[in-house]
């Protein structure tokens, strides 16, 4: 296998100075992350400054290192660390000669992403690169770039902002072939005020397309105009998404399998093609068409794609299903504790009310960054409750406050200041024959939670 990169390469990259010859075969910018082989770059952030940590680097493998100051290991001197960076990530895209996807969108990136990577890879396994975790900002971007494999045929990279602009930097960094906005919601319109302009801020995506590329959208947004009229300036093709038979790429028919999740018959421009989606959820079934005309958009096999579909194990905090032993019998608990907006909220509670279960219990956690709009949108998720079928709520943190007085004994519900206060609630409360879902803004840390209950159950303890 050929090195990632050489000290020659990364300092013409970076116009930076190689103190002795090296090669590596990863990139790190979190020195706890770092392993044998990789490239460490010390970056200064508000708090932390990543020279102080080099030696640990070195102590944990590090071949060689990005720095600003000299140091006594083979590194690369350069002025500032992160715009290092982000000229690796130029030089990795500029010398991929496959094919890149770029997803943004306010929910489903994540899944979308690593639903794509799997439906490649099932095609031509060991030869696509996607980025890791939600790295999708403007660290997280040049990093997934610098690490992509020389020959990747493909690299699939998540891009996501809370403000006007920073999509646009990203994308010109990516440089997509493809480019797929999974659905628009008011996630972050603390800092746009409306959803249109969030809508206006993911449209970004497409003005970084390469020559002859190709723009994805939902047809069933409400800015789907909006959204084709941003594309058609930047895109040579225009692929549309959704449940509405006038999308290009839409379910003919939705029928649930067992376990869960969805038997979809999709009609694609040229073909119609039959697949299990396993993850649940008909947010699910949208994100598949998405991921379906992204697959056709760069060539790729669309029968392997629908396979690996099948396959895709639920992603932790993003509806990951554990079964907890408990007294008497199982419960069911439900991951989605990673992020949380009003559409995704809706959506994993209609899902809520269609498992089998003896009781449905929600654990949701206050939904950020919503400006002025927070009281509103929080109480506005008593009717999805009640379509989710909920016999038992625990509300976490001060946000939820709309919500609780929204419910009005409607549903019985506890709320609790925080996750520490929830966790022995849940322990107690929870029995045999219950369907819970977690679900909340990563700020509130409900994944704290999620990590209690599985720890028991990985101890063998009956809760």
């Amino acid at each position: 296998m050929s090195d990632l990169w050489t000290s020659e390469e990364i300092a013409q990259a970076t116009g930076g100075a190689a103190s002795a010859p090296f090669a590596v075969s990863g990139v790190a910018f979190d020195s706890r992350e770092v392993g044998p082989g990789d490239l460490f770059v010390a970056m200064k952030g508000e708090t932390t400054d990543g020279n102080k940590f080099v030696d640990k680097a070195f102590g944990q493998g590090a071949a060689g290192a990005i720095v600003n100051t000299a140091v006594d290991h083979p590194h690369i001197l350069v002025p500032d660390s992160a715009a290092a960076l982000e000229a690796l990530g130029r030089a990795s895209r500029n010398r991929m000669t496959g094919k890149v996807i770029g997803v943004t969108g306010s929910v489903g990136k994540t899944g979308t992403k690593e639903a794509l990577f799997l439906g490649l890879d099932r095609a031509a396994p060991g030869e696509v690169h996607r980025s890791v975790k939600s790295y999708n900002n403007h660290v997280g971007v040049p990093l997934s770039l610098s690490r992509m494999p020389r020959g990747s045929a493909y690299g699939v990279f998540e891009m996501g902002m809370n403000h006007a602009g920073e999509l646009a930097a990203l994308t010109r960094q990516v440089r997509p072939h493809v480019a797929i906005i999974t659905a628009i919601a008011p996630a972050h319109i603390e800092f746009f005020g409306t959803e249109a302009k969030i809508a206006e801020a993911k449209a970004e995506i497409f003005e970084g397309l390469e020559p002859g590329g190709t723009a994805i959208i939902p047809y069933d947004s409400p800015h789907v105009a909006a959204l084709y009229s941003k594309a058609e300036r930047h895109a040579d093709h225009i692929l549309t998404f959704g449940m509405s038979p006038e999308a290009d790429i839409h379910a003919l028919e939705t029928i649930a399998a067992p376990g869960g999740g969805t038997l979809v018959t999709a009609k694609l421009p040229e073909a119609e093609l039959c697949f299990t989606i396993a993850a649940p959820g008909d947010h699910w079934v949208s994100n598949a068409l998405a991921v379906l005309a992204a697959v056709e958009a760069v060539g790729g096999d669309l029968a392997a794609a629908g396979l690996a579909l099948a396959e895709m194990p639920g992603l932790p905090g993003r509806g990951e299903r554990r079964i907890l032993p408990v007294l008497g019998g199982e419960a069911l608990l439900i991951d989605e504790s990673y992020n949380a907006n009003p559409l995704s909220m809706a959506a994993t509670l209609k899902q809520l009310g269609r498992e089998g279960a003896d009781r449905r219990i929600a654990i949701l956690g206050g939904m950020r960054e919503l400006g002025d709009r927070s009281a509103e949108l929080h109480s506005g998720l008593a009717d999805p409750m009640a379509a989710g079928q909920v016999d038992f709520a625990i509300l976490v943190g001060a946000e939820m406050a709309p919500l609780a007085d929204a419910l009005d004994g409607a549903i019985p519900y506890t709320h609790v200041p925080d996750t520490a206060t929830a966790i022995p609630l849940i322990q107690t409360e929870m029995r045999a024959g219950d369907a819970i879902l977690v679900k909340g803004s990563n700020g509130v840390g409900l994944s704290r939670l999620v990590a209690a209950l599985a720890k028991s159950a990985r101890d063998g303890d009956t809760i």
